[in-house]
């Protein structure tokens, strides 16, 4: 058996763990099962390939994982949700808040025309770039700035998607989030009162929020944190 070969299997195993989890929450999330679009982005792209080598034999574990810069990679089955509650469509623009390892950009580039991600830690935005592109994800560009602010210069976009926890909706990524548009954010300052957010926008520019779960995100920096990832 080769080393793909065994983690194509352990892949299938974790797909049908994190479906088998989401049918499980669907009181709490309203969401009963995953895609089949999404579940095959889950099945194509190499978990191992953006965890730390250290790391790779527990790449197919449900789990978020430390990447470095006191920064993770989050658990296979809130990608799979949140990725889910965006609702994407093949021909839509969406901005990622949080590159990391560059995991949840690839499975948004199997879904979608364009990928832009924001990553506040430069030398994380570096190996994420160059990853990517090494395993041919070219509909995702990775760029450095503070993800409160968004990404104004290719605004505004079908769906937006932030990895990080902000002690509020940035006012920012509403604006830019296209009417029609729904925006996945976890929300809250303190680790043990964050709350999973859908932020959908009607055609008339309206919001409605509603939350989804109970999670534990890292925080989301902004210009007055570190950029080199130092605690």
């Amino acid at each position: 058996m080769t080393p793909l070969q065994h983690h194509d299997q352990e892949r299938e195993a974790l797909v049908r763990e994190i479906a088998e989890e989401v049918h499980d929450t669907q009181y709490l999330t309203g969401c009963k099962t995953l895609s089949p679009r999404v579940l095959r982005a889950l099945r194509e792209v190499p978990r191992e390939a953006f965890v730390p080598e250290e790391l790779r034999p527990c790449s197919y574990l449900n789990i978020p994982l430390p990447i470095g810069h006191a920064q993770t990679i989050s658990q296979p089955y809130v990608v799979a949700l949140m990725t889910e509650l965006l609702a994407l469509e093949p021909d839509d623009v969406v901005l990622e808040i949080g590159t990391g390892s560059g995991y949840q950009a690839a499975i948004l580039s199997r879904l979608v025309k364009q990928v832009e991600s924001v990553e506040f830690i430069d030398a994380l935005a570096r190996q994420a770039k160059e990853r990517l592109a090494g395993l041919n994800f070219p509909n995702v560009t990775v760029h450095t700035g503070d993800g409160h602010a968004g990404w104004p210069e290719h605004a505004p976009y079908d769906a937006i998607i932030v990895t990080a926890a902000a002690s509020q909706v940035p006012q920012a990524l509403v604006d830019q989030l296209k009417p029609g548009g729904r925006l996945v954010i976890p929300v809250g300052a303190d680790h043990w009162r964050q709350g999973l957010r859908l932020v959908s926008k009607n055609l008339a520019g309206q919001l409605h929020e509603r939350e989804v779960l109970p999670v534990v995100f890292v925080p989301l920096r902004d210009t007055g944190a570190v950029p080199d990832g130092s605690p």
